[in-house]
Parts: C-alpha cells; sequence; structure tokens
C-alpha cells in the first residue's frame, strides 16, 4: 500500500516547514485541564521528533474533544505534555490562521516545534467535505503559503474528511507519519495474507459499523467465524429470533439502530449461525449483582456483558484461531462486574498463538489497561478508521494522499 502515497521518505526536509496533523484527543479532567492519558501523545512523538532531528520547522494541527463537551479545550496542556515527552520545547500559540499564528510559524528555526491552537475551534473543521471544498476554506488558505510539506499521521480520524485531514493535499505535497504508515501497512497486510481459521471479534456500541464488517468478511472470505458480543450480539440474537425483552429492544431503537436487526438475520440466512456466531448465555444485573442467564431465559433487565458459557465458548475458539481481529469490548467492561466477558477474551487472544490485531478505541483502551498491548501484534490508535478498513470503506485522508502522490506524477 506503501506505493500508492508518499511517505517522509519520499522527501528532504532539512529546513523546510513541515505541517504535521496529529491526533492527540485524549481526556482531560475538565476541572483542572491536565490530561489524564498521554498514550496518543506518545504514539505520535516518533514522527514529531524525526522530522525535527532531520532538520525541519515542525508545525502541528491537532484537536481535542468538540463543541459541547466537557472536554472542549485549549492544546497548552498538550504543548506542555509532548514538551516532556519529546525532551523537546515545543511552543504554543492560542491560534490557527491569525497573524499571530502565521508569525510565529515564519520565525520558527530548522528542528523547531509549534503547536497551534485547537482545529476545531475553526467552525468549518467539523463539515465533511471533498479536498477540493476543504482546501478552498480560510483554514487552508491562510497556512498554506507558509509550509512546504503536508503530513497527515492522524490514522484515528482517517476515515473523516475534514479541513485540516484532506484540504492541504490539494495544493501542498503530502506524505503520510509514521503512525499512519503503520497503521496503513499492518492493517492492509493482514487483511491481504490471512491465516486461517480466522476469528472476527466484534463488539461495542456502533452495530452498524460491525455489521458492515460482518458482511465484507464473510463475504470476501476472510472471516471463517464472527464472535459477537456487546449490542452486537444482541442484535444478532433479537435477528435469530430469541427474546431480548423490552428493555434491551428499546436500548436499541432508541439508538437507531433497529434496522440492523433485519441486516444481521440476513447474514445469520446467508452464513449460518455456525459463523455468525451469537452468545449462549448472557449477564444482568438483578438485585445489584451480576446473574448470567440463557439467552432462552433473559428477564427484562438490560444486558450488561456476556455470560461465563459464552465465555468459555470464545476463548476455545480464538485459541484455535491462526488470526484473531477484535473491535469492540464485550460489555460494560467500566463496571468491575461486567468487565469479566471484555477481560477474559482479551487473555485469550493474548495468550492464543493467533496473529492479533486489535481494533482502537474502547477495547484498545481495555488491552492497555489489562497491561496486555505488547502481548498482541498490533493495537490499533483508531476505532473508527480501523473498523473502516475492515469493513472495506475507503479512508478519506488515506485517499486525500494517494491523489496528491498521483497529482504530483
Amino acid at each position: 500500500m506503501s506505493k500508492e502515497f508518499n511517505t517522509i521518505d519520499d522527501f528532504n526536509i532539512e529546513d523546510k516547514t513541515v505541517l504535521v496533523r496529529i491526533d492527540i484527543n485524549s481526556p482531560v479532567d475538565p476541572d483542572n485541564g491536565l490530561i489524564l492519558d498521554d498514550t496518543r501523545l506518545r504514539l505520535h512523538s516518533e514522527t514529531i521528533r524525526e522530522l525535527s532531528k532531520k532538520g525541519a520547522k515542525v508545525v502541528i494541527l491537532a484537536h481535542q474533544s468538540r463543541p459541547g463537551k466537557n472536554d472542549f479545550t485549549t492544546l497548552d496542556q498538550h504543548a506542555k505534555e509532548l514538551s516532556k515527552i519529546l525532551n523537546l520545547k515545543v511552543q504554543y500559540t492560542d491560534a490557527l490562521f491569525s497573524n499571530s499564528a502565521k508569525e510565529a510559524i515564519a520565525n520558527l528555526y530548522p528542528g523547531d516545534i509549534l503547536l497551534l491552537e485547537n482545529a476545531r475551534f475553526f467552525s468549518e473543521e467539523s463539515l465533511s467535505r471533498s479536498p477540493e471544498e476543504q482546501s478552498r476554506t480560510i483554514l487552508v488558505r491562510e497556512l498554506t503559503p507558509y509550509i512546504d510539506l503536508f503530513v497527515n499521521d492522524a490514522f484515528a480520524a482517517a476515515h473523516r474528511s475534514q479541513t485540516s485531514l484532506v484540504g492541504f493535499t490539494i495544493n501542498t505535497p503530502s506524505a503520510a507519519g509514521r503512525v499512519m504508515e503503520k497503521e496503513l501497512t499492518v492493517i492492509q497486510n493482514a487483511l491481504d495474507n490471512v491465516e486461517h481459521p480466522c476469528i472476527f471479534l466484534l463488539g461495542g456500541m456502533k452495530p452498524d459499523d460491525s455489521i458492515d464488517v460482518m458482511g465484507n468478511v464473510l463475504g470476501n472470505g476472510t472471516a471463517d467465524k464472527v464472535l459477537t458480543t456487546g449490542i452486537v450480539a444482541n442484535i444478532v440474537l433479537w435477528a435469530a429470533g430469541h427474546d431480548i425483552n423490552d428493555v434491551n429492544r428499546a436500548f436499541i431503537e432508541a439508538r437507531g439502530y433497529a434496522d440492523m436487526v433485519e441486516k444481521a438475520k440476513e447474514l445469520l440466512d446467508k452464513y449460518g449461525d455456525d459463523r455468525v456466531v451469537y452468545p449462549s448465555d448472557v449477564a444482568i444485573e438483578k438485585d445489584g449483582e451480576r446473574v448470567d442467564v440463557g439467552i432462552d431465559e433473559i428477564p427484562n433487565n438490560s444486558i450488561f456483558d456476556i455470560g461465563v458459557n459464552t465465555i468459555r465458548e470464545y476463548a476455545k475458539i480464538i485459541r484455535e484461531a491462526e488470526m484473531v481481529f477484535a473491535n469492540g469490548p464485550a460489555g460494560v467492561f467500566e463496571n468491575p462486574d461486567f468487565a469479566m466477558g471484555t477481560e477474559d477474551l482479551i487473555n485469550a487472544i493474548a495468550s492464543s498463538k493467533a496473529f492479533s490485531v486489535i481494533g482502537g478505541g474502547h477495547i484498545a483502551a481495555a488491552t492497555n489497561g489489562a497491561g496486555l498491548a505488547d502481548e498482541m501484534d498490533h493495537v490499533s490508535s483508531g476505532g473508527g478508521a480501523c473498523i473502516s478498513m475492515l469493513a472495506g470503506k475507503p479512508l478519506a485522508a488515506v485517499e486525500a494522499l494517494k491523489k496528491s502522490k498521483k497529482m504530483e506524477d
């Protein structure tokens, strides 16, 4: 895949001004602005350090949260944390494209690093439009004259066609950063060189994405089995004719996922329940405690996890696999009473012989929390981008990089 777009290796960046888009969206304490987890900052430090050491004038563009959320804030604290991680001074300006921002960029020396303000303070950043349309936004028009190269390292946001992700690729030579390059290479190579049995473990709270993945990987022969958990499993149980009861049906309907039931039924009819695998038991809360019940005796209580028998069944399938892709937690893993499914399946993957790819988001957080990230072959930094790749969908930011290379050729 790397031949389809440029990387940092394709450019002489010494004494060049490089605008690098990273994704350092991090959990932040809303009371004091302190960053609670620096995982993404550390992840992108490799790209930033390399650019700086090669003599580039590094200008960083990033975002934190989105308008209306408690952790929607400036990037002042991010600059301080990056400085500590890099052991290099990261300058910060509370501007994006004003005269003060442009002056700060113009005054950089080779090796200097400057972090611009939260890109989502710019209202047009949230609009999804084509690269051509995004290239005409004020952010791109104002900054383009000041930069020589655009580097996109924000794999976690690569499925979004937003200004800072695709707009600069039209008029500026562009390349993938090291995080972007590694994510695309590892995931695509895994998909291109599948070893069987290949198992997909799909859960979490975004069943539309997971059901798209299910259809894609079963249809193209990538997956031998798809093990379902979370709300995905509840939808498949409903589609299979099991009574998940009013409270769980209402939960699915309230989130706009009722139409997924018919799609799940089509997949069950086409591939059978030996390939679209759903739980044999689930965990509910009763009288303040975890209770496991069979799928034909679910009371009108919310389902919070897969049951012990299902964990045992799924773990056996995982241990016999040659390749495992996992996306989404098995239940409400933030609650210790219902973390068993997520934790035990992560342990099963870590202890298996299978080549393992862990999608980003909550399951990556759970894997890191369990101290098992190093036991996996790849833990993705981007849940949405990773699952889009697994579903066979093009990533807007990657397509923009490919088009940029073609324009240069």
